[in-house]
């Protein structure tokens, strides 16, 4: 029920968006990651934000994206989606380290009531250990959803320590000095993302 809502959450982004995402090249400079997109990609997606880190700390983009990162939105409490894509992002990063790629799996929280920063902590701790958990205050994680043209909407519940989240499931690859240049859907295969990612890293 919650991973078909997740689909469904995610197909509705993109409907919104006209079927397509966009990314910003910049005026008239060719794009050297052409060969490694299998679609169009073109507009405004991703830019600054500023999180807390799961140590604590109040964190920029800049800080965070120091080297090829692979960004997912979703909260620690989901039952199923959550886990099986963060799997999957940290199979493909896995494969990306045996190839010598090194590029950094985030994990952006979108239920800051109950995902803290002790609590990322130990979710990303268990996914991977290079794996950065962030979260902060409503505002904050709203700010860096909008960035990135996410949806999330919390569920209604009597109980308020128990309630799901719908959100969209997409991973979303940026570069240092480039910021998002692609993304990534449900059925993408590691070794599939492992491979597009790897064309993007090698043209940096």
């Amino acid at each position: 029920m919650v991973r078909n809502l997740a689909i469904l959450a995610g197909v509705v982004v993109v409907a919104g968006l006209g079927g397509t995402f966009y990314f910003s090249q910049g005026s008239g400079d060719e794009d050297q990651f052409a060969q490694c997109r299998e679609g169009a990609v073109a507009g405004a997606i991703g830019g600054p934000f500023e999180l807390v880190s799961e140590t604590g700390e109040t964190v920029t983009d800049k800080d965070v994206i120091t080297e090829p990162s692979l960004l997912y939105f979703g909260y620690t409490f989901c039952p199923d989606v959550c886990p099986l894509d963060n799997t999957r992002n940290v199979e493909a990063v896995e494969i990306l380290e045996e190839r010598g790629q090194s590029v950094k799996p985030v994990f952006i929280s979108i239920d800051p009531e109950r995902d803290t920063p002790e609590v990322m902590a130990e979710f990303t701790d268990y996914m991977h250990p290079r794996m950065v958990g962030l979260t902060g205050s409503a505002a904050q994680v709203k700010a860096a959803s909008q960035a990135y043209r996410t949806y999330y909407k919390k569920q209604e519940s009597d109980d308020p320590e128990y309630y799901l989240v719908d959100h969209s499931t997409f991973s979303y690859l940026v570069l240092p000095e480039h910021g998002f240049v692609d993304y990534f859907k449900r059925d993408v295969t590691p070794e599939q993302m492992a491979d597009r990612i790897g064309c993007f890293v090698e043209k940096m």
